[in-house]
């Protein structure tokens, strides 16, 4: 187990070298002066000059390259040429929104997506198993941006079921302010009990975090539907099926162990694909996020900032496939001996 792990460490190090490398690169090659996003579009050629030398882009690339991994190993992303801040900073700020919109779409995708698939099973080439699938690749296919503005039309402008846009009512702040500490202001509020600002956040969650779970519940029943009805025509399963348990109990009880861990490593990447895919979400419903940061970023042609972000969500990509790795390693010793 311990040779495994340090495997799977050594190449999540490499895999996060190479992003590092690419995204610098790409954030480099992105068009525009970065020199006139520091210093505006109204700055003589000598300050222009100035901030390439201040922020080293007067240079070869390598050195830039080199500098910015000696940098980058002190936990220093650099400092945004729009915000005058440190990335990591405003990251520290940005992320947390869009993490809590995403965590709340995928607990969604497991907790609706693995039923979902588990009755397609079971009921197999039935009417029931033709209509999971039928809306698994409805959800899979329809344009994110489109579900979310018929969402936000019909729930939020037409019935006034749910709020449509922002994090939670900004007037709370005046009459119950809330103490910060983790920037996810679902958590802060339950951690302070401050419960009128938590109702208004998961009551403004609701609409973002369906439309943004819609892709990961599809996704997960077919994957869930698949890899049990795989797990059924093994061996075991027909040996339990003798045995007496029904069909239901043998999908539930024998085959989604072993089956669940093809759908983990679904979620890893959704998960990961949900991060980015909330920008058009957060845009849409006016959620702060990474969503909005990076729009800035691009748009500023802020170099820095854009390299955070790509290195902040390849780090989520590596991270979560190594915890789904070491869980499918812990769940199904096959996979170490692999």
């Amino acid at each position: 187990m311990a040779r495994h792990l340090l495997r799977r460490l050594g190449q999540a190090v490499l895999v996060v070298l190479g992003v590092v490398v690419v995204s610098f690169l790409i954030a480099r090659q992105v068009p525009g002066d970065a020199a006139i996003a520091a210093e505006g579009a109204r700055a003589s050629q000598a300050q222009l000059d100035e901030a390439r030398e201040r922020l080293g882009l007067d240079q070869p690339l390598p050195v830039q390259l080199w500098h910015y991994l000696q940098a980058l190993a002190q936990g220093d992303l650099g400092e945004s040429l729009t915000t005058q801040q440190a990335v990591t900073s405003d990251l520290g700020r940005a992320l947390p929104a869009s993490l809590e919109l995403v965590l709340a779409a995928m607990l969604l995708a497991v907790v609706v997506g693995i039923p979902l698939g588990v009755l397609a099973a079971r009921y197999r080439r039935g009417p029931v198993d033709t209509t999971v699938r039928l809306s698994s690749m409805l959800m899979v296919s329809a344009p994110v941006f489109l579900l979310a503005l018929a969402i936000q039309l019909t729930f939020a402008t037409r019935l006034g079921w749910f709020p449509a846009a922002g994090e939670y009512d900004r007037a709370l702040d005046q009459t119950s302010p809330l103490t910060v500490y983790t920037n996810l202001t679902a958590l802060d509020a339950l951690i302070t009990g401050n419960w009128p600002i938590l109702v208004s956040t998961l009551h403004h969650l609701v609409l973002p975090a369906v439309v943004l779970a819609a892709y990961p519940i599809g996704a997960v029943a077919q994957m869930t539907r698949a890899a049990l009805l795989e797990e059924s025509n093994q061996d075991h399963a027909e040996m339990e099926r003798a045995m007496g348990f029904g069909r239901l109990a043998v999908l539930v009880r024998f085959s989604l162990r072993p089956a669940i861990g093809p759908v983990l490593s679904l979620v890893a990447l959704v998960f990961a694909y949900s991060l980015v895919n909330s920008f058009l979400v957060e845009a849409i419903f006016n959620w702060p996020g990474l969503g909005s940061y990076t729009a800035n970023a691009i748009r500023s042609v802020d170099a820095p900032a854009i390299a955070g972000v790509t290195l902040v969500i390849a780090l989520v990509y590596v991270f979560l496939n190594l915890v789904v790795d070491l869980v499918q390693t812990a769940l199904d010793p096959r996979v170490r001996a692999a």
